[in-house]
């Protein structure tokens, strides 16, 4: 996982990504979801790809399980794990998941954020994405 953390750093570092390092570490931290989900349920990420636009950030992380994510069922909160679907929620702007396209099995699973999060008043920014 860390490989995947510091792949995704330093290409936001060179694309000048985002001037807010909690943009950053927002990232990092969704990349970090899903590559461990990826880990725990499907025997690990196959591929990382990241894709910027001026509007968008979109990750992808492919594995080799056909399984789309899902919620855990509501249960004890204090336990660990079944959390990462809630933060993908919270602080991606969409997210889904996707069959491989590519003839073998599994899926990808994506997230989007937008480049300029929010201003340093909290306001939304505007967001051009549909």
């Amino acid at each position: 996982m860390s490989r995947c953390r510091d792949f995704t750093r330093q290409a936001l570092a060179d694309w000048q990504w985002q001037a807010r390092p909690e943009a950053v570490e927002d990232v990092l931290l969704l990349v970090s979801e899903v590559v461990t989900n990826a880990c725990l349920h499907a025997g690990g990420p196959r591929e990382l790809i990241l894709r910027h636009t001026p509007e968008r950030l979109r990750v992808e992380v492919s594995d080799d399980s056909p399984e789309s994510p899902r919620r855990r069922l509501p249960g004890d909160r204090a336990l660990p794990g079944g959390h990462g679907l809630i933060v993908l929620e919270r602080l991606a702007r969409n997210w889904g998941s996707v069959p491989s396209g590519d003839g073998r099995p599994g899926k990808t699973v994506w997230l989007e954020v937008p480049a300029r999060s929010r201003r340093p008043d909290g306001a939304r920014a505007r967001d051009p994405l549909p």
